[in-house]
């Protein structure tokens, strides 16, 4: 077994909260070897990119910092080492402008992630960044020593610091699987279970639907989770699946969605199948005379349900709801969808859960084992899609890499004292 020890910093995890560690240490001068487990690094990164890459938003700050939920507070602070509008200007220095799109996302002029992380690793590694893929980090001996299955065998790397940022759980093919977790735990780090966030979810359709609508698109269509408060409605689009439901209107409910689950069992879901219609105007249009026509022909004509959205009104009311004007058009404007589980985390967009902050301090080095910084995706913190995931990456990247600087930098003048 072959031993290697580096002066500088250790980087476990090539993905973006890794790659913008390495560049933060190493501008601030700190050797730099950066681990993956697969056989290039930014491999999510560039599945993220597929359908144009959303790298960060451009609304006011707090309204962005609020998309982290019970984690806003730390996430700000981490936004405050390198906020969107810097991320902005970084991805500008690698030549590759931006622009906000009309939904406020902020994408690459081309949409592309290829072209930005193939110049960000040319530049890193001019800037004198190794890298050693086809590394998976196994855990960390009793020496302190990190063990890292190789294909020529086991290898044991010592560092002066260490940074690890393997991801969350979803997209295992991608190298985010998740197998940290117990061996984070031996190093005493607190790990909340890894679930799944921004995924879809199920909700027992019956065998016809099934087959006749799985991957049609239900829009427009405003949701609102029933918790017994004042329904809060969002517009926008989803998809029904052969399981249930996903789509980026789902993702965004997904974190509350799934704490009801959690707590009782199942979700429910309530969907406005026209959300240009109030429910009288639908009430006195259902009533008009059908004239021997079918129940489908009707509601196209006189309400604008056609397709999937009929077929949703025939899967959850019963004859009588469908053939009385009043109760159709409630059922139009409020149809409950009962949702029983989430999605399988490897089908996830992002992981929930992971080490939790309390077991970190404020730069996010794990208070277990000093010089072993955490960042990315496997920390514990959520965040709907829309560039909110990819900002908060970047960043605690960086508070990770200049919390490793500063501990290396404390170390050194106590050795001298």
């Amino acid at each position: 077994m072959q031993t290697v020890s580096l002066p500088g910093l250790a980087i476990i995890g090539g993905g973006p909260a890794g790659l913008m560690a390495a560049e933060t240490a190493r501008a601030a001068g700190l050797a730099v070897d950066v681990f993956d487990a697969k056989g290039s690094v930014g491999r999510k990164f560039l599945i993220a990119g597929k359908g144009g890459l959303n790298l960060t938003h451009g609304e006011s700050m707090p309204a962005f910092t609020a998309r982290y939920g019970p984690r806003a507070d730390a996430v700000s602070n981490w936004l405050q080492a390198f906020p969107p509008e810097a991320l902005r200007d970084w991805a500008r220095g690698l030549g590759v402008d931006t622009f906000v799109g009309s939904s406020g996302r902020v994408f690459p002029l081309d949409l592309k992630a290829a072209p930005l992380l193939r110049g960000w690793v040319r530049r890193l590694r001019e800037q004198g960044v190794r890298f050693h893929v086809q590394h998976r980090w196994l855990g960390q001996a009793d020496d302190e020593a990190h063990r890292l299955e190789t294909p020529g065998g086991e290898l044991r790397v010592s560092a002066a610091a260490t940074v690890l940022a393997m991801g969350g759980g979803s997209w295992p093919e991608l190298g985010s699987d998740g197998a940290w977790v117990p061996a984070l735990r031996t190093l005493g780090a607190d790990v909340a279970p890894l679930e799944p966030a921004n995924c879809g979810f199920d909700v027992g359709w019956s065998e016809h639907f099934a087959q006749r609508h799985a991957g049609a698109p239900i829009k427009p269509v405003r949701l609102a989770i029933d918790d017994g408060a004042p329904l809060r409605w969002r517009q926008g689009e989803c998809v029904a699946t052969a399981t249930g439901l996903e789509g980026s209107l789902v993702y965004a409910l997904s974190a509350d969605l799934r704490h009801r689950i959690h707590a009782q069992g199942h979700a429910i879901l309530r969907m406005d199948l026209a959300p240009g219609r109030d429910a009288s105007r639908l009430t006195r249009d259902l009533a008009r005379p059908r004239a021997g026509r079918s129940l489908s022909e009707h509601l196209r004509r006189n309400a604008g349900i056609h397709g999937v959205q009929a077929a949703l009104l025939r899967e959850r009311l019963d004859k009588a709801a469908l053939e009385d004007p009043a109760t159709l058009a409630q059922g139009i404007k409020s149809l409950p969808v009962r949702l029983v589980a989430p999605r399988p985390l490897a089908e996830a967009i992002s992981t929930a859960g992971g080490v939790r902050l309390e077991s970190l301090d404020q730069h996010l080095m794990l208070r277990s084992r000093p010089g072993v910084f955490c960042a990315g995706e496997m920390l514990d913190w959520e965040a709907p899609t829309g560039g909110y995931l990819l900002s908060a990456s970047f960043a605690s990247g960086r508070v990770a890499a200049l919390g490793a600087v500063h501990w290396l930098q404390a170390q050194g003048a106590a050795r001298k004292s």
